[in-house]
């Protein structure tokens, strides 16, 4: 029997991407997108979409039912910089929509759960070059709260119920497809639209604040390789740290510099560079490294000059890339 997968938050920005690679290796008709609203016409249009609260169990039962899924993708989450201004609206959809799902997998509705950490679930107080993979976590945001929370559940209900729930503590995630959709990295996929469209970019945050970060591409393949790994593989049932590259915005700015040489960039931080502050510089993902192989392709370097070739300006302003 081929596996049928259910994304929830699939028109999110990682959930967009993410649904229509698992289309392409699954099959359209095996892959049922699914969000609180409908998302952009490739995505509804590629394959099964359904309309799901991700908050509304029986809802979820009832699609589950419906296609027989057997794996289910719980993308949707409030991400840090909104969280902060909802908290307890993050923190209820964060929480719950997490343990309906380690419900439905507990019941045997479903065989396999994916669910993304952050390294939001860090602190001030985690080791911030190489941060390793056990370590302090005292996170400061209500989105790095419930992230640990989150964790710490996942891990629960594998030891009591042996449920195969799987996760990935993501760092900045950067692609030209989607837009930011309220993270504190979303500064890295920003600088690079307005870059394209205006030539210029205010940041958000200090010129040499060093964030983790990966470029859209490899978050995809590490989820789906960590989904299609054999189960005695994985070894941390809370979530694996991820890394790839790391950088500053004075250092992301010099590279589209190489493309664009008249672009300017100029610093006013908010409240985001607290976040930010608290936040690991480099991340030791030797773990994932070593139980399933995990290994990124896309540097700096190869990532700018991805992001610059595919973002189309909006505005129609005429931005010379070289």
């Amino acid at each position: 029997m081929s596996d049928k997968i259910l994304i929830l938050g699939a028109s999110g920005q990682i959930g967009t991407e993410l649904t229509l690679k698992l289309r392409e290796v699954y099959g359209n008709e095996n892959v049922i997108a699914s969000d609180i609203r409908e998302g952009s016409e490739e995505l509804v249009h590629s394959g099964p979409f359904e309309i799901i609260n991700a908050m509304d169990r029986g809802r979820i039962v009832e699609v589950v039912e419906k296609y027989g899924v057997t794996q289910i993708y719980l993308m949707a989450a409030m991400l840090s910089a909104t969280s902060e201004k909802m908290p307890s609206k993050a923190w209820d959809l964060n929480m719950q929509s997490l343990l309906i799902v380690l419900d439905l997998a507990k019941e045997k509705y479903i065989q396999r759960v994916y669910w993304p950490s952050s390294i939001a679930v860090f602190g001030a107080t985690s080791p911030k070059v190489d941060t390793p993979q056990q370590t302090i976590m005292e996170p400061s945001t209500v989105y790095g709260i419930s992230k640990i929370a989150g964790e710490h559940w996942c891990n629960y209900y594998h030891n009591k119920y042996g449920v195969d729930v799987r996760s990935l503590r993501y760092p900045g995630i950067i692609s030209w497809k989607t837009k930011p959709g309220g993270g504190t990295t979303d500064y890295a996929v920003d600088i690079y639209f307005k870059a394209k469209e205006e030539g210029n970019y205010t940041c958000f945050l200090k010129e040499d604040t060093r964030l983790p970060m990966m470029f859209m591409e490899d978050a995809i393949d590490a989820t789906i390789q960590l989904m299609q790994a054999e189960e005695d593989k994985i070894k941390v049932r809370t979530s694996y740290n991820l890394g790839a590259i790391s950088f500053t915005p004075s250092e992301i700015a010099e590279e589209i510099k190489k493309h664009i040489p008249d672009f300017t960039i100029s610093y006013a931080p908010d409240f985001r560079q607290e976040i930010a502050d608290s936040w690991p510089q480099i991340i030791d993902d030797s773990n994932a490294r070593l139980d399933w192989n995990w290994n990124h392709s896309f540097d700096l370097k190869t990532m700018t000059k991805e992001m610059l070739k595919n973002i189309q300006s909006e505005n129609n302003e005429v931005v010379k890339v070289l």
